[in-house]
C-alpha cells in the first residue's frame, strides 16, 4: 500500500484539462441548463440513466459529465438510482425484449411531470442492432420519448445540449 502511495505522489496528475474551446462550450451550455433548470424545477435536475441494451458507449460519455472534468452537478443535474425520485429518465441503447418490461416499470415509477431522453444512435433508431428477435429497436417504441439524441456515442456536450433541450421544451 505504501508503495502504490508513493507511486501515486511521484506521477502527480496526470488528467489532461479540456481544451479552451470545449471548455467555454461546456460553460456556455451549463450557464443556459442551470438558468433553464432554476425557472422549470425551482431546485436541481434529477436524472435516473436506464440502459435498455446498449454496448455502454453511451454510458460512458454519461459517465463523463459527471466526473471532475465537465463536472454536471455544478449546473445542478444530480443523477438518483431511483426513478421515484427522478425528474428525467436518461435511456441508452435499443430496447431488449428482456428489458422491456424493466424500463415500463421504471418510466411508470417515476413521478409526472416526467421528460425522458433517448441517447444515442441506438436509443433513436435501433442503430446497428435494429429490430430483431432479441430487440424492439428504438425507445419511442416502448415509451414516450420528448428528446432524441444523437451520436455513436454522443459527446459530453451533445448530451448537455440535449438535456437543455428537453428542460427547455416544457
Amino acid at each position: 500500500m505504501i508503495r502504490i502511495l508513493k507511486q501515486i505522489f511521484r506521477t502527480g496528475i496526470v488528467t489532461e484539462p479540456l481544451p479552451t474551446e470545449i471548455d467555454s462550450e461546456i460553460t456556455e451550455v451549463g450557464t443556459k441548463l442551470e438558468d433553464a433548470i432554476r425557472k422549470r424545477f425551482r431546485r436541481s435536475l434529477t436524472i435516473r440513466q436506464v440502459d435498455s441494451g446498449s454496448c455502454n458507449g453511451c454510458e460512458l460519455e454519461i459517465h463523463a459529465i459527471n466526473n471532475p472534468i465537465y463536472n454536471c452537478e455544478r449546473f445542478g443535474i444530480h443523477f438518483t438510482a431511483s426513478p421515484r425520485f427522478a425528474d428525467m429518465l436518461l435511456v441508452t441503447g435499443p430496447v431488449t425484449r428482456n428489458m422491456e418490461i424493466a424500463l415500463r416499470r421504471t418510466y411508470n415509477s417515476t413521478p409526472s411531470p416526467k421528460l425522458v431522453v433517448a441517447v444515442g444512435d441506438c436509443g433513436c433508431s435501433g442503430g446497428i442492432f435494429g429490430e430483431s428477435y432479441a430487440s424492439l429497436g428504438s425507445i419511442d417504441k416502448v415509451i414516450p420519448v420528448d428528446v432524441f439524441i444523437a451520436g455513436c456515442p454522443p459527446t459530453p456536450a451533445a448530451l448537455l445540449h440535449g438535456i437543455l433541450r428537453a428542460v427547455g421544451n416544457k
